[in-house]
C-alpha cells in the first residue's frame, strides 16, 4: 500500500481531535477549561409519584441540547434526581453527552441511619443531590456531609470528583447549600485542606447572594475567585427565581456560582463567564417552558502548566 498523502494525514489527525473519545477527550493539552454549573428542576419529593406535571422530560431534553451546544469539559449539577420512572437524571444526561459522571444522594442522609433513609427514599420514590459530569476520567470521589445549623431535616452534601486532565488532576466540587453560613464555612475547610497541581473548582447553588457576609468572605478571606464577577464586575448576573411557565424572565438574584480556588497552585485567568440555559422554548400549545427555575453559569478558564503535586 502506498504512502498516505500529507494533506490527508493532517485532515485525519484534525478529525480525530474533535471526535468524542479523540484527543479533545483528554489525550492532548486543554489550555482552556470550559465549565458549567446548573441547578436542574427536579419537581420536588412528590414528583416520583405524581408523574410529569412539571414537564420534566421536556426540560431535560432542552438541557441536553443546550449543554451539547456549549460543549463543556466539566459540569456541576444540583438537584439531580433519581426516581423509578425517570431513572438517574445525571446518568442519563452524561450518557447523552458522552461524559463521565458521579452523583451523591443528599436524600439518603436525612436521619443518618441507612435503613431508615432507605425506607424514606423507597417510600417517596425520589432522591436527589449534586452531580459532576466530566469529559475527563473521574479517578476519585468523596462525599462530605455539611452541617445543619439551620434545619436539621434538610441534609446537604459536598461532592468532590478528581478528574484526570492533560494538565494534571483537577479537584471539582458540586454542592447545594441551604442559605447556611455553617455549610459555607465547612466547604472552605474541605476545599482548603486539599492541594494539587491545579486550582480547585467549586460550583453550586449557594442559596445566597454574593453580598451576603459569609459569601463575601469567600473571596475576601479565603481566596475563592468568583469567575463571573472576575470578568463582569458590574453586571447583575441573576440566576433565580425563574417562574417555569412565565412568558418572560423573572430572575432577580444571583445564587449560582463557579469559584476557582488556587490552593497554592497558579491562578488561571478567567477568559469569560456568562449566564447560560436562560432561554425558554415555545411548546406546541403556545405555552412557554424554561429549562429550570434557575439559569446556569458558564466560565472559560485559561489553565497554566501544571506544577508538580505538592
Amino acid at each position: 500500500m502506498g504512502a498516505v498523502p500529507l494533506p490527508a494525514l493532517i485532515a485525519a489527525v484534525l478529525l480525530l481531535a474533535v471526535l468524542p473519545g479523540g484527543a479533545a477527550a483528554g489525550d492532548e493539552p486543554v489550555p482552556t477549561l470550559r465549565v458549567v454549573t446548573f441547578n436542574l428542576l427536579h419537581g420536588g419529593p412528590s414528583s416520583g409519584w405524581r408523574g410529569d406535571g412539571e414537564h420534566l422530560e421536556e426540560r431535560l431534553a432542552m438541557v441536553t441540547r443546550e449543554l451539547g451546544a456549549l460543549a463543556p469539559h466539566v459540569v456541576g449539577l444540583q438537584e439531580a434526581s433519581i426516581t423509578h420512572g425517570r431513572g438517574n437524571v445525571a446518568a442519563r444526561l452524561a450518557t447523552a453527552l458522552g461524559l463521565h459522571f458521579t452523583h451523591a444522594s443528599a436524600t439518603r442522609r436525612v436521619s443518618g441511619l441507612a435503613w431508615i433513609d432507605g425506607l424514606i427514599v423507597r417510600g417517596m420514590n425520589f432522591e436527589e443531590g449534586p452531580a459532576i459530569l466530566s469529559r475527563f476520567p473521574i479517578v476519585e470521589r468523596s462525599v462530605v456531609d455539611l452541617p445543619r445549623c439551620r434545619r436539621f431535616y434538610d441534609p446537604r452534601v459536598l461532592l468532590r470528583a478528581t478528574v484526570r486532565t492533560p494538565r494534571g488532576p483537577l479537584d471539582v466540587f458540586s454542592t447545594h447549600t441551604g442559605h447556611d453560613a455553617c455549610q459555607v464555612r465547612r466547604i472552605v475547610e474541605v476545599v482548603g485542606a486539599r492541594r494539587g497541581p491545579l486550582p480547585a473548582l467549586v460550583m453550586g447553588d449557594f442559596n445566597a447572594a454574593d453580598t451576603t457576609d459569609w459569601m463575601a468572605a469567600l473571596g475576601r478571606e479565603h481566596g475563592f475567585v468568583d469567575a463571573f464577577r472576575a470578568v463582569r464586575p458590574a453586571e447583575p448576573g441573576a440566576t433565580v427565581w425563574q417562574r417555569p411557565g412565565a412568558p418572560t424572565s423573572t430572575v432577580t438574584r444571583r445564587v449560582d456560582f463557579i469559584f476557582v480556588v488556587p490552593n497554592g497552585a497558579p491562578t488561571p485567568r478567567v477568559r469569560t463567564s456568562r449566564v447560560v440555559l436562560d432561554t425558554p422554548a415555545r411548546r406546541p400549545d403556545g405555552s412557554t417552558l424554561w429549562p429550570s427555575d434557575h439559569y446556569g453559569v458558564l466560565a472559560e478558564l485559561e489553565l497554566g502548566a501544571a506544577e508538580a503535586a505538592r
